[in-house]
């Protein structure tokens, strides 16, 4: 596989929490909401591709079967939202709602 975040690929990803890992997902997918409002669906889309590589990353070191399924839904339901037809109805504000919560919580236990 080609990963974008190599270094992260490589192993360095699990040595961070999972509030840090979710923390950098949500980079990802804001840097895809600020471009595709932007009207630039090529960034868009490549940011959106490293979020997916980042929350696969946390899917495969997660170590409950509850993370994983909770982490299954998001990644289908970001899908939806940024490449179909939005059947679950999100917007750019929710995503960023659940993903502040990551970022607090990664700064906090700092």
């Amino acid at each position: 596989m080609n990963f974008q975040h190599k270094n992260l690929a490589g192993g360095k990803w699990q040595t961070l929490t999972f509030f840090e890992q979710m923390a950098n997902v949500g980079s990802e997918v804001e840097r895809a909401i600020k471009w595709k409002n932007k009207g630039n669906a090529e960034y868009s889309r490549m940011a959106f591709e490293r979020a997916l590589e980042l929350l696969d990353l946390t899917i495969n070191s997660a170590k409950s079967q509850s993370r994983i399924k909770e982490l299954a839904r998001v990644r289908e339901i970001l899908a939806d939202y940024f490449f179909f037809e939005n059947s679950y109805n999100s917007t750019d504000k929710d995503w960023q709602n659940y993903f502040y919560s990551f970022n607090f919580a990664a700064r906090a236990s700092l």
